[in-house]
């Protein structure tokens, strides 16, 4: 958001404000229509495309200035929309129309003088028979400990559906869909839609299985790092089930090989398991890689190492007080959102297990986190709280950037724990014993915000926030929702009805890794522990015991402190050494190159990596089973060509059983020193995981660091991989594509984005279509299958209030190429977006009203 204290203000009362202008737009285009216009003054038709399309076409006899179209179908819902210009002739496509639908079409437009009404037109659509669009469920089939509430749709209207529950083909004399069907135990449900003059759809077919799972796999020993080869059992807590494995990463299935004793790992690998029981459903998939020898290991590092003095370590022995002392301090020098925003302070705040009275008070550049190997083992009794803390604030929190909390459980004072954050501040593996509240005690405005691998007792409730995603978490209840509101392998969370209210909801996450964690193991010795791959997750990693994974120890890091050089930091790489960043601010002159599968790359306290004289950041090889968390890459002052790469250009291997994962990593250009990157992350490795990411380029900072010249940034995120998952994709202002997906595959779940503010004039952004400006999220024209969920797009062209974009998302015209629940908003009506994807959707209105599409296409 443009996050200046004016503008923050006025957006207080943006629904009050937004009603009123609503109104006054309404009179305007009444007063200011001089008359209707002669018919020699333009030609206008509508034609038959398709089954389901017409084309709307209106010809000036001189040129125009604007054109706009407002039809109504079979006399409801008047659509507007600012037609576009191909070579004089102006045109629109009106789309899901049925052979016999009436069109009412009329048009607004202006040549050098006033702005003229016409007359209103009538078209009769022929376009044939049109097939009815395949219902679908939400939540989607799959694995479920609980029942299900399930829900059936269909993107045709005035279709009805009709139904089976025992895995028959549907007709149309089978049982009609009239709400939601609850599922509670082991059911296939198949569906059809049915309209009267319209081909039956094609049946869509979802499986639920329901029922306690078999406990997930443990492995004996654990993985590791070791000297000589390693015997491993595995074992499951579930009495008279099967345990499958496969001991080359790859995700076992119910044809794996059947475990009937010990295995030899002689040689580095990572072995997958499921437990199997007929009747249940199927575990969570374990893992454990072991590291064998030696030879090209990890110099041994200390196993208690010395974080330094950015990290504070506290224990139960230790007095509140003296706790409370040092967390009130570190919050009073970090909270100011004038001063605090944009400096070089970074802490951490580590909590051994056992039980503490505090309250921690969240400022900038601030990890709050539990050292035990489960969020149980550290008991806060009082908050961790984020809040509209400074009267510069004006009561919002829409600046609440770059502080997290994790692994821990809250007793929350009163009931009730504040978590008010805007981007770059994640809320993982938490324990709330109560409430939580997403939203500043004034009501204020928010820009969040993310959950993942949670649970909330009581009851989550997000108000003023104007988007949110949670991940694998369980809820007690939610409440809000202002704009976009996602879910997915959330019980608990509200089933899907976006747009009214804006809530969209998967019954699992595809595929998801929880981060990486630093513990303090029974011995006082610390770890790190990394959790396990699980496919169509549902519900916290820890919620029916401890976090399936593997533990490695801490003289296995390298862990990097002020001082350290780029050249420092390789060699510990090159050397097998992970990597362990602490609080502070790290200039490399050289690339940072992660080439060992299995390396972990983790921070604590926001540390940010600064790269000098031009060179990329970091770059990963196209290796198994990196993992990057928690770290922040800050542009230099001499542009980098990227900021962080996944695998080298052309990686062809795969990684589906043990992916690259980005986990809280953020990218910033501009805002802090006057920061310059054409792109900032570079995916090209298939299978890599992006869960939440928040890629800025500056709309405000230090003076001088921000600004059209300035801060320079082409695209946020270019996915060059195959199945590459983004799960809370947070990309904004760059100034051409925010996202650029080229590869097959590839799946969204969330997304926020809001365009540059400061573009000078339209002639400066357009893209290479010829469209005015860039799309926020283009799908490459080659891409052939491709799937997202969840996506908002706004706009605040502020410094321009006449630039505009043609439309927000720009994906392939393919059945396979599907977008589910988008949205578009012009804040504050400072400019606009004409379409919300390709051609369909109606240009912003003012009001900071959100312009909503359900599916597409």
């Amino acid at each position: 958001m443009n996050r200046s204290p004016e503008t923050t203000g006025r957006r207080r009362s943006r629904w009050r404000t937004g009603l009123i202008a609503l109104a006054s737009s309404a009179l305007l285009v009444l007063t200011s229509v001089t008359g209707s216009a002669a018919a020699a003054d333009y030609t206008q038709s509508a034609t038959s495309l398709s089954a389901t399309e017409a084309r709307i076409s209106f010809t000036p006899t001189t040129a125009a200035v604007y054109v706009d179209v407002h039809y109504l179908v079979n006399g409801a819902n008047q659509q507007n929309f600012r037609m576009t210009n191909n070579s004089g002739t102006w045109t629109q496509t009106v789309g899901s129309l049925s052979s016999g639908n009436v069109v009412d079409y009329w048009f607004t437009y202006e040549k050098s003088g006033p702005q003229y009404d016409t007359p209103h037109f009538s078209y009769t659509h022929s376009g044939g028979s049109s097939t009815v669009a395949t219902p679908s469920f939400s939540p989607a089939g799959g694995t479920y400990s609980t029942a299900q509430s399930v829900t059936i749709s269909t993107a045709t209207s005035g279709a009805t559906i009709r139904y089976t529950t025992d895995g028959s083909t549907p007709t149309t004399s089978s049982t009609v869909y009239n709400g939601a069907i609850s599922v509670s135990s082991n059911t296939t449900l198949k569906a059809i839609g049915v309209k009267s003059g319209s081909t039956t759809s094609a049946v869509a077919t979802a499986a639920y299985v329901i029922g306690t799972p078999v406990a997930t796999p443990t492995f004996s020993p654990a993985g590791g790092q070791y000297s000589s080869a390693q015997t491993v059992t595995i074992s499951t807590a579930t009495s008279g089930s099967t345990i499958r494995y496969t001991t080359d990463g790859s995700q076992p299935t119910a044809s794996s090989t059947l475990y009937s004793g010990p295995i030899s790992v002689p040689s580095t690998r990572t072995i997958n398991a499921i437990g199997i029981k007929s009747g249940l459903a199927n575990s969570a998939v374990a893992s454990a890689t072991y590291t064998i020898g030696t030879s090209a290991g990890c110099p041994t590092q200390s196993d208690t190492p010395n974080f330094g003095p950015n990290v504070r370590i506290f224990d139960p022995s230790m007095s509140a007080t003296s706790i409370q002392s040092q967390l009130d301090s570190d919050f009073n020098s970090l909270k100011d959102t004038l001063t605090a925003q944009m400096s070089d302070r970074r802490v951490a705040h580590l909590f051994k297990p056992g039980s503490y009275s505090v309250h921690d008070d969240v400022g900038y550049y601030t990890s709050v986190a539990g050292l035990g190997q489960n969020p149980g083992d550290v008991v806060i009794n009082g908050a961790i709280t984020v809040d509209a803390f400074n009267e510069s604030d004006q009561g919002v929190a829409l600046q609440n950037f770059w502080r997290s909390a994790e692994n821990m459980a809250v007793n929350p004072i009163g009931g009730s724990n504040r978590w008010a954050v805007a981007q770059a501040a994640p809320f993982r593996r938490m324990d709330i014993r109560g409430n939580l509240q997403l939203y500043p005690a004034s009501y204020g405005f928010a820009s969040g915000g993310y959950i993942a691998d949670t649970k909330v007792s009581g009851q989550t409730a997000s108000i003023s926030q104007q988007q949110w995603y949670t991940r694998d978490s369980n809820l007690g209840s939610w409440a809000g929702g202002v704009w976009n509101m996602v879910f997915s392998g959330t019980p608990g969370a509200p089933a899907t009805t976006f747009p009214n209210p804006p809530e969209t909801t998967l019954g699992t996450t595809p595929v998801s890794r929880d981060v990486p964690y630093l513990y303090v193991d029974s011995a006082g010795k610390y770890r790190v522990f990394t959790p396990s791959l699980r496919t169509n997750a549902s519900g916290a990693s820890w919620a029916n015991g401890s976090t399936p994974g593997t533990s490695i120890p801490m003289s296995q890091f390298y862990v990097v402190k002020s001082g350290d050089t780029a050249s420092s930091i390789n060699s510990a790489l090159a050397a097998g050494c992970n990597l362990f960043f602490t609080p502070g601010v790290y200039h490399v002159n050289q690339t940072l190159n992660v080439t060992k599968a299995n390396t972990v790359v983790l921070g604590v306290g926001y540390p940010t990596i600064i790269p000098d004289n031009g060179v990329n950041a970091m770059q990963v090889a196209d290796v198994d089973g990196v993992r990057i968390k928690g770290v922040l890459f800050d542009a230099g002052t001499t542009n980098s060509a990227a900021l962080l790469t996944v695998g080298p250009s052309g990686s062809s291997a795969g990684h589906a059983g043990n992916p690259t994962t980005l986990q809280d990593v953020f990218f910033r250009i501009g805002g802090s020193i006057a920061g310059n990157a054409t792109t900032s992350l570079i995916v090209n490795s298939h299978n890599t995981i992006i869960d939440h990411i928040w890629a800025w380029r500056a709309d405000h900072g230090n003076a001088g660091t921000w600004g059209w010249t300035q801060a320079k940034a082409d695209t946020g995120l270019i996915v060059n991989g195959n199945d590459v998952l983004a799960t809370g994709l947070f990309v904004e202002h760059y100034q051409k594509y925010q996202v650029i997906w080229n590869g097959q595959g590839g799946k969204t779940i969330f997304f926020q984005n809001e365009m540059p503010y400061d573009v000078p004039n339209q002639a400066s952004w357009m893209s290479p279509n010829g469209r005015n400006g860039y799309a926020a999220y283009k799908v490459g024209d080659n891409v052939t299958s491709h799937e997202a969920w969840g996506l908002g797009s706004y706009n605040f062209f502020n410094v321009n209030p006449s630039v505009n974009a043609y439309h927000a998302f720009e994906v392939p015209n393919n059945s396979n190429v599907r977008f589910h629940s988008l949205c578009t908003v012009s804040l504050n009506y400072q400019g606009l977006i004409t379409h919300v994807i390709n051609d369909t959707g109606g240009v912003t209105p003012p009001g900071t009203v959100p312009v909503n599409v359900v599916s597409y296409p």
